[in-house]
């Protein structure tokens, strides 16, 4: 447990979860949820034992429905407030995109406005066939950055970012695979149990080779001038030059399963 009982932290073997843990209010987010988040984050990154996180929310009927706008009087009050908290979530968004490992979104039942963009943050989303998506913006005369947005559109594309601002309607489960927003659709009650697998199966492949992909991606995305093609280069000649790539190869010829560690 962290500095504040709404956020929770576990280790499963090695995949570590993030509990966003205020069921009352939909699992709502505070900024000391958010700081908690960042620091829960950090403790994965450093910890070898972990090779992909798993986000989550509690009491199964929501992942996160955004802004706690129970706090917007002491958080959001003033033009200042809001460009202090905002500052804050675009953080905790930009660390979760930018994580060096693995993360899946793991979605029961609302995924709604910041929860959208918490979503899309992480690197696969797999929901439960109850789950609900939209972001309210324009009901609630809200406006939103550009990294949010590009982040929403590099999973959907341009115009389905558009239907679901301009709509601000919820969009069900089938629809948000249809779109692209999320990576798998599953009954409710096999959710959990199935994103445990999924992850498993993750964990258990060469952390390097994932990594190197996950980093060569996010700088794919990125405007042309903007990508470190040395570092690309440099993530890939290490995975070659790994005992993984040994083990690899050696685990195939022997038919036997892998046993990755990272070097």
């Amino acid at each position: 447990m962290t500095q504040t009982d709404k956020m929770l932290a576990r280790k499963d073997g090695r995949i570590g979860y993030v509990i966003f843990n205020n069921p009352e209010r939909h699992n709502a987010v505070s900024m000391e949820m958010w700081e908690a988040t960042k620091s829960i984050l950090d403790g994965y990154a450093k910890d070898d034992d972990v090779r992909v996180v798993v986000l989550a929310g509690a009491g199964g009927k929501a992942f996160v429905s955004g802004a706690d706008i129970s706090k917007f009087g002491s958080e959001r009050a003033t033009p200042e407030a809001v460009e202090i908290y905002n500052k804050m979530t675009e953080m905790a968004y930009a660390g979760i995109h930018d994580f060096p490992k693995p993360t899946i979104a793991m979605i029961e039942g609302y995924c709604i406005g910041g929860g959208l963009g918490l979503a899309v943050s992480c690197d696969m989303r797999i929901c439960s066939d109850k789950s609900k998506f939209a972001v309210p913006a324009a009901k609630l005369g809200l406006g939103y950055d550009y990294p949010g947005l590009r982040r929403l559109m590099d999973v959907v594309g341009p115009s389905f970012t558009k239907e679901i601002f301009f709509t601000a309607r919820q969009f069900d489960a089938e629809e948000a695979r249809m779109m692209g927003l999320v990576n798998r659709v599953v009954p409710s009650a096999e959710l959990e149990n199935y994103v445990k697998d999924y992850a498993g199966v993750i964990a258990g492949n060469a952390p390097l080779t994932v990594g190197s992909v996950k980093f060569i991606v996010g700088e794919a995305l990125k405007d042309e001038t903007m990508r470190d093609i040395a570092a690309m280069t440099k993530s890939v000649k290490r995975c070659f030059a790994s005992k993984d790539y040994v083990e690899g190869r050696t685990a195939f010829m022997e038919k036997r399963k892998p046993v990755f560690t990272g070097n």
